[in-house]
């Protein structure tokens, strides 16, 4: 259990009997009442963004998460196919929706963590999928850098081996690999 101040970004507890994402927490302290969590909770299970409040005497069950590695094979109409590490046969697809900002960058046959949730009927279900927080990719295309092109912060859009575009700067070539932050969606370095 959590106590109220306890439910912070990135927690994921159960709320109306499913587990749902704390995106945002502010606690917030007037003069002559109790401090309340104010939150903003994302459900896994629907996708829909709740605001909930949680006063000093309230706390929220964390949820029973389990974490398990796991292999993107490819996207096929809408559909995102993974594998199990160990066992390539035991293959299955999850929905688009359930994949939310994640999907921009996966690749093909590169392992992420899938979070695994257990209700209250003994059943598993994959609520989440989470990518190494560096990933590193091939430039597809780059525009080419002009001198003096610097109106636009020394940045370029360049497009990514899975078709991502984002910004990175001018001495990005075709071809070369970068890192990018997952979480941030931004150019981090050159590899």
């Amino acid at each position: 259990m959590l106590q109220y101040s306890e439910i912070r970004e990135k927690k994921i507890i159960i709320y109306d009997g499913e587990p749902a994402e704390v995106v945002e927490s502010h606690v917030a302290r007037t003069q002559q009442r109790k401090p309340q969590n104010q939150v903003k909770l994302k459900s896994l299970i629907s996708g829909k963004t709740i605001a909930a409040t949680f006063h000093v005497s309230e706390s929220a069950e964390e949820a029973d998460i389990e974490k398990k590695d796991v292999t993107f094979l490819y996207i096929n109409r809408g559909e995102y196919w993974f594998c199990d590490l160990n066992n390539k046969a035991n293959r299955f697809k999850l929905d688009e929706a359930l994949m939310g900002t994640a999907a921009k960058f996966l690749k093909a046959n590169s392992n992420v963590t899938a979070l695994v949730w257990t209700n209250e009927n003994e059943e598993e279900k994959i609520i989440k999928i989470t990518l190494p927080i560096k990933m590193n990719f091939k430039v597809k295309e780059a525009p080419p850098a002009i001198r003096g092109d610097t109106s636009k912060g020394g940045n370029k859009v360049i497009t990514l081996e899975n078709g991502t575009t984002l910004n990175a700067p001018m001495f990005i070539n075709e071809g070369d690999t970068i890192s990018v932050n997952t979480e941030t969606g931004e150019y981090v370095e050159r590899v």
